[in-house]
């Protein structure tokens, strides 16, 4: 409410002019001005961003450490034993073995060797993660590759067999109890071939 500076009489606020005396009224008050807004909606973004940034780069962190102490444990827990050229690594995970010998690769292969043909020198592995037991072993022989393809497609005529001329052949027999792969190749004079044997054990009840 405004009042005369002259009269003090009452003003009505849109008024210019006293109507009790004339005189001029006194200049309003300027309108409030209502400050602007403040954007805060890129900030809160950006925090967000950062946090999910923090948050993944702690769960990496926390994973590493995680992957290391258990690493650090298998590898005070492996045993390695060597007798020649048989060598055995156990960990709380499994365990592998490797050896040169043909008869220990031949019985742990489970598949006939195909005749005159060498096992390669550390060409021949044995690993055992839970369940599952894989062995694998490389060897050389003087025959052509077609025959080595059809001594082992004779042995598996169940199997699957893809081959490209005479660079290379596979056969993969596959059954319930387990997988059996055969790479031929020729690797100069030689014939090449790798064995592959995984098996999955039976679960003890």
């Amino acid at each position: 409410m405004a009042f005369c500076n002259s009269c003090g009489a009452t003003l009505n606020p849109d008024a210019k002019f006293c109507n009790k005396c004339g005189a001029a009224a006194p200049p309003g008050a300027p309108p409030a001005t209502v400050p602007a807004a403040t954007p805060t909606g890129g900030s809160s973004t950006l925090k967000l961003i950062l946090i999910v940034i923090g948050v993944i780069i702690l769960i990496g962190i926390l994973g590493m450490v995680t992957c290391g102490v258990v690493v650090h444990r298998a590898l005070k827990n492996a045993r390695v034993s060597q007798n020649g050229d048989h060598v055995k690594v156990e960990t709380p995970f499994g365990s592998m073995e490797t050896s040169a010998d043909p008869e220990q690769v031949a019985k742990e292969l489970g598949v006939d060797i195909y005749p005159g043909a060498e096992v390669q020198k550390s060409g021949a592995s044995s690993m055992t993660f839970g369940s599952i037991h894989t062995v694998t072993a490389i060897f050389a022989s003087d025959d052509p590759l077609d025959k080595v393809c059809d001594f082992y497609k004779s042995k598996f005529p169940n199997a699957v067999t893809t081959s490209s001329d005479q660079n290379h052949c596979t056969i993969v027999s596959n059954d319930q109890k387990n997988m059996v792969t055969v790479n031929v190749q020729p690797i100069g004079d030689h014939t090449k071939f790798q064995i592959t044997n995984v098996t999955k054990k039976a679960s003890a009840e």
